[in-house]
């Protein structure tokens, strides 16, 4: 029996408004409406740690969902393509195939949620600074922006 899309869906937005209690009780149900498999059991290894990083209101800096911007549909949906290409890997065992379908579902959920972009004290939305980069690689910062920083101090 597959695991019902509708509690899921309903346990992604329990844990981005930050309802804790509530997604903890959604979280057993999915758990009682699983089998007991590998690709289950990494499904739901994900889920919880998901509601773990959330409800540990710590900025870990290695953990992906407390960096994650919930209102940039972009790279969520480009977050989704990724974890489905794990998902698919046949490399994978099924417990890191359900755990990346979990992400993937996680994703898939926040790209159709309409979350607004965070805010400061002043209730602006908070600007991130652009950052030029070079064309064939998007993670290179050039040099344009070090001479930037320079100038302005």
């Amino acid at each position: 029996m597959p695991i019902p899309q509708a509690l899921v869906t309903r346990y992604f937005q329990l844990i981005v408004n930050r309802q804790f209690t509530e997604s903890e009780r959604e979280l057993e149900r999915v758990k009682q409406k699983m089998q007991k498999t590998e690709w289950n059991r990494g499904y739901f290894r994900a889920l919880y740690g998901m509601l773990l990083l959330r409800k540990n209101n710590t900025a870990d800096d290695y953990a992906f969902f407390t960096k994650l911007d919930l209102s940039d549909k972009v790279s969520l949906h480009a977050y989704r393509k990724e974890f489905l290409e794990h998902m698919r890997n046949g490399l994978h065992g099924d417990f890191d195939r359900g755990y990346f379908s979990a992400w993937a579902d996680c994703m898939r959920i926040l790209t159709r949620m309409d979350i607004p972009s965070p805010q400061n004290g002043n209730g602006k939305a908070v600007e991130e600074e652009k950052i030029e980069t070079l064309r064939s690689d998007k993670s290179q910062a050039t040099i344009a922006n070090f001479l930037q920083k320079s100038e302005d101090e």
